[in-house]
């Protein structure tokens, strides 16, 4: 069964639309998008953009299984002494937790989060300086 990534490439190569189009629209470099094609687990709003970009539609594309492990974004109300903050927090399922026990696995789930983290700095950047 191919995972989140592999999906997410056929769609794209299926869709006729350019690598280069796409990866100019989502605010990322093609090194990116192929590091995206070999996650097994791909963040929701990554998919969400791909498929507004292709127009398609992932929900049928992922098993049930598949669509458990994206992460999605709720908003908590974070309270401390004075403070209070309505935050979008994301969540992601378990499956990060239980490499706690491989300093190899852990070492992946953070190259993921720190890739995650540039790539929502660069859409920050594009939000507030604009296309280039």
């Amino acid at each position: 069964m191919p995972h989140q990534g592999e999906i997410l490439q056929e769609a794209i190569k299926n869709s006729g639309i350019s690598i280069t189009r796409i990866v100019d629209e989502l605010g990322i470099t093609r090194p990116t998008i192929y590091r995206k094609f070999k996650d097994e687990t791909l963040d929701y709003a990554f998919v969400k953009r791909v498929g507004e970009i292709i127009s398609h539609d992932f929900s049928n594309d992922f098993t049930v299984v598949q669509q458990a492990s994206l992460p999605f974004t709720v908003t908590h109300n974070v309270t401390n002494s004075n403070i209070t903050l309505d935050k979008p927090v994301t969540h992601r399922q378990a499956v990060t937790q239980s490499a706690d026990s491989d300093p190899a696995k852990q070492l992946l789930a953070l190259q993921q989060k720190y890739i995650a983290l540039l790539e929502a700095y660069n859409e920050l950047l594009l939000k507030v300086y604009g296309p280039k």
